[in-house]
């Protein structure tokens, strides 16, 4: 067995790191070889990804499709596309430095991140931006000034968790995925879940006669959603941000849309009024919800983490927002109308929400 490790060794040398994808009662054996050779090694399980990598975790798909209804539109309720809980450890949120910092967070190896192992090596660093710790109206105070009420809806603050009830420990709420490396609240104003919304507005691209455009190699009609370029980070991301206190997620889906993708808080009286007709026809239709859950994000920490709602709002005949000029709101750098395809990177999971899009939508 030995000769056919050192074969892929040697194929592999080119490369200066040699990856292998093994079963867990091969690793020993391949270690000894690695040790043999000299050369430096990452091993990981099926199924196990390593903390180095940024990529986001891949989703699993069922069958079953089910409508509910909020006051302001029907929206179809998938339960075919889940992510994995623990069998997916999150890996964009252990990315060595935290965003907008210096900040280093401590190593994470993918068989520490759940909370049942015992690691009494695990020295998280704790960080909480300037911009949260000078407690804006969006941020919680530090625990110990106040006392939040966990896993329920707090005064106007909902604290529950999409994916079930959260551990507290020490009164502070604990990252149902696991360990980052980080405690604090870095970047996010909430202790515990910070709970967002991501409208995905979507139309048909079509050529000068209005006929759908068909990819060459998949024969499947093309799909073209809004994107924006986040400033804070430079990535595209579909529209979205975080919802207020007390508000539906129905109307954070709608105000987000407006203000990132159209800049709606610029314009006058009666250019607000020609796109809130266009948008709230848009945003009546029915609405596709693709995920509901906790998000890997580069954001999270120990203590504070990411969960979203993410819809898709799809203009069929192209006569709804599909006419409108797209403007970049402040959060935005640049909008426009791009392709849905594989090789275009968005940040956080954003990319997999599209390509559930594309499957429910059978496109491209």
């Amino acid at each position: 067995m030995l000769h056919v490790l050192v074969v892929l060794l040697l194929v592999s040398l080119s490369q200066g790191m040699v990856h292998f994808l093994l079963r867990p009662n091969w690793i020993r054996r391949v270690r000894l070889a690695l040790t043999l050779f000299g050369l430096p090694y990452t091993v990981c399980t099926s199924g196990v990804r390593s903390a180095i990598s940024c990529s986001s975790y891949p989703f699993s798909t069922g069958q079953t499709i089910r409508p509910i209804t909020s006051s302001c539109y029907n929206l179809y309720m998938t339960s075919a596309w889940t992510m994995p809980s623990s069998s997916a450890p999150h890996v964009k949120s252990r990315c060595p430095q935290y965003p907008g910092s210096n900040i280093k967070r401590f190593p994470v190896p993918d068989d520490k991140v759940d909370w049942s192992q015992n690691w009494p090596q695990y020295k998280p660093v704790s960080y909480t931006d300037p911009s949260v710790a000078k407690k804006p109206a969006w941020a919680d105070p530090d625990i110990g000034s106040f006392s939040p009420h966990f896993n329920t809806v707090d005064g106007a603050v909902d604290r529950t968790g999409f994916e079930g009830s959260y551990k507290v420990e020490e009164g502070k709420p604990l990252n149902p995925h696991g360990r980052t490396g980080l405690n604090g609240r870095g970047l996010l104003g909430r202790w515990g879940p910070n709970h967002a919304a991501d409208p995905i507005v979507t139309r048909w691209k079509v050529d000068a006669k209005g006929v759908k455009i068909q990819h060459p190699v998949t024969k499947r009609p093309i799909l073209q959603f809004v994107s924006i370029k986040r400033k804070d980070c430079g990535e595209w991301a579909i529209p979205g941000g975080m919802v207020d206190p007390g508000e539906q997620v129905s109307l954070t889906l709608q105000r987000e849309f407006s203000e990132e993708a159209l800049n709606s808080l610029s314009l006058s009286p009666s250019q607000k009024a020609k796109i809130h007709e266009r948008i709230t026809k848009l945003f009546k239709s029915p609405g596709l919800q693709v995920y509901k859950g906790y998000v890997d994000d580069p954001r999270n920490t120990d203590n504070a983490w990411m969960e979203t709602v993410a819809v898709n709002f799809h203009d069929d005949s192209g006569d709804s927002v599909s006419e409108l000029p797209l403007q970049a709101g402040d959060d935005a750098g640049q909008v426009q109308w791009v392709d849905v395809d594989s090789s275009f990177t968005l940040y956080a999971s954003h990319s997999r929400f599209l390509e559930l899009v594309a499957k429910e939508r059978k496109a491209h």
